[in-house]
């Protein structure tokens, strides 16, 4: 989409949206590349390091198996499809089948628990899900819960009862598909984002969100893609950084993307995978660019060509070490579930400042506003907005209709960051409008985390929130009050720990718990979460 250039405005002020009438995620991302000759798409690395290569004609055949077992299954237009899967060739099989049969994907985190899944899955209706061993063990327990999910299909060799094995559902079947017309505004995608009050939001996307991406990927890669491109993140491909970020705007420009299944980001494992791999290109959030610096890692094999990084602030001396150690700028993006890639840095257009998002990416009209959508002048803070319509922003949050509403002022889209643009056309981060926490790059919204802790039989009241932590930038601590018959010790705190692990995810347990007899609250019964983190 964009033209290399020195010019950072006569890229801004040039750019209009190529959007075709007719669009499909999985003819632009797969079939446009699938014409016999073998082109490579993915390199599969398993966590033994056997590495599979995979090219766009074998997912294309694979992806059509599948879109048939689908329709032959009964699904139909619009209904959605959930991919409990991490970083493999099966998870971008089924989205491709499913954006080519006109279904609805549902990317879902490996590291969900029940209650997570079970939400999820009942929230969007899901009537089919692919897994594997793991996954089908967390799902068995939750069939009950989910009437309308027919079928689950599983990538293990020994099957659950009442699963389908998912490679054996696609030998079996037809290789040839007609894909379902789609054009750029039809359903794509539903991805979850955790919110301060209730339950997570759906953000439901378009097809033209890949189209959407691509300007950002193409700036902050350096005019992405160059030949020898190889892409590789350590990002989970559940959430919108792993799929919009890096796999699907990789495929779009024909760069084979490296999948790998690590349990847990290693740093030294890190530079090993780039340097086996040829790897020029990655999207390192900044925990992970943290845990390299704290590790001082090296390996002269490793050449990249660009980092793409986001969803904190970087600073002078991470963007310094980064610099030293990979001999490119990391450049340091913003955006969101609902709108995404819509800030961004390249040291080539204009001077990185450190601590600052960088600037508006050609083709998004990206302001500080108030409340109702006002525009404020530079040097004034208040909300980072998106003014609509724009090829990267949902078309709405799933069955929520007031929610949806609530999140425009005027003209804007409104991110809920407070931020400040100054002269320049620079976007600097301030703070959350509401109570979101970051941690790890994941934002996490306390009130699913609160909504899980009640349900510990040791627990009567709870407050969640984030604290400052050096390597994910927030922890998540909890504050709680005990039932009567129960003391504070740490053997309970690490009992409560474990439940929200189990029951929610991972990466949403508290890594600090604290006992109290009281939390503040306002007239009204609401939790002072402002003043928790004051506390500590």
């Amino acid at each position: 989409m964009l033209t290399p250039t020195d010019d950072y405005h006569r890229l801004y002020d040039d750019f209009r949206w190529p959007v075709p009438a007719r669009f499909n995620i999985a003819e632009a991302c797969c079939d446009r590349h699938a014409d016999g000759g073998g082109r490579l798409a993915l390199i599969d690395v398993d966590e033994g390091g056997a590495a599979a290569r995979h090219s766009f004609d074998e997912l294309a055949r694979w992806s059509r198996r599948f879109a048939n077992v689908l329709r032959a299954d009964g699904l139909q237009r619009g209904e959605r499809v959930a991919v409990f899967l991490s970083q493999s060739v099966e998870l971008p099989i089924v989205h491709l089948a499913a954006f080519r049969s006109g279904l609805v994907s549902v990317p879902l985190f490996m590291l969900f628990g029940e209650d997570a899944l079970a939400f999820r899955l009942a929230n969007s209706g899901a009537r089919a899900i692919v897994t594997d061993a793991a996954g089908a063990a967390k799902i068995a327990p939750l069939r009950d819960r989910l009437p309308e999910l027919a079928q689950v299909y599983v990538v293990a060799d020994a099957l659950p009862a009442g699963t389908r094995a998912f490679w054996q559902a696609i030998d079996a079947a037809d290789e040839t598909f007609d894909n379902v017309p789609t054009g750029p505004d039809d359903p794509a995608i539903i991805i979850y984002t955790s919110g301060t009050t209730g339950n997570p939001k759906g953000a439901l996307h378009a097809h033209r969100v890949l189209l959407g991406h691509l300007p950002c990927v193409e700036m902050v890669h350096d005019f992405f893609p160059r030949p020898g491109d190889v892409y590789w993140t350590p990002a989970d491909w559940a959430w919108i950084g792993g799929l919009f970020d890096a796999l699907f705007p990789a495929w779009y420009h024909g760069v084979p993307i490296v999948a790998h299944r690590a349990r847990k980001f290693e740093p030294r494992a890190a530079m090993q995978l780039m340097a086996d791999y040829a790897v020029r290109n990655v999207f390192l959030p900044p925990t992970a660019l943290k845990l390299m610096r704290q590790a001082d890692v090296r390996h002269d094999g490793v050449a990249l060509r660009s980092i793409l990084s986001g969803g904190e602030s970087l600073g002078a001396e991470l963007l310094d070490w980064v610099r030293a150690t990979f001999g490119v700028d990391a450049h340091e993006i913003y955006g969101q579930t609902e709108c995404n890639l819509v800030v961004g840095n390249n040291a080539r257009l204009f001077p990185i400042r450190p601590g600052s998002m960088g600037r508006a990416i050609p083709g998004f009209d990206v302001r500080v506003v108030d409340p109702r959508g006002k525009v404020l002048p530079d040097g004034q803070h208040g909300i980072i907005g998106v003014r609509a319509p724009n090829p990267c922003m949902m078309l709405e949050y799933w069955r929520n209709p007031e929610a949806t509403a609530a999140k425009y002022g005027g003209d804007f889209l409104l991110t809920g960051d407070l931020g400040v643009r100054d002269a320049d056309g620079y976007f600097w981060y301030v703070s959350r409008e509401d109570d979101v926490i970051t941690s790890a790059g994941y934002r996490i919204g306390p009130s699913e985390i609160e909504h899980t802790l009640l349900r510990h039989p040791a627990v009567a009241l709870a407050a969640v929130v984030g604290i400052p932590d050096p390597v994910r930038t927030e922890a998540i601590k909890a504050w709680i009050v005990l039932r009567p018959q129960f003391s504070p010790s740490a053997d309970l705190a690490r009992e409560i720990q474990d439940f929200v692990k189990e029951k929610l995810a991972a990466h949403e347990y508290p890594r600090h718990v604290a006992f109290t007899d009281t939390l503040p609250m306002t007239a009204t019964g609401k939790v002072l979460r402002r003043e928790l983190r004051g506390r500590g």
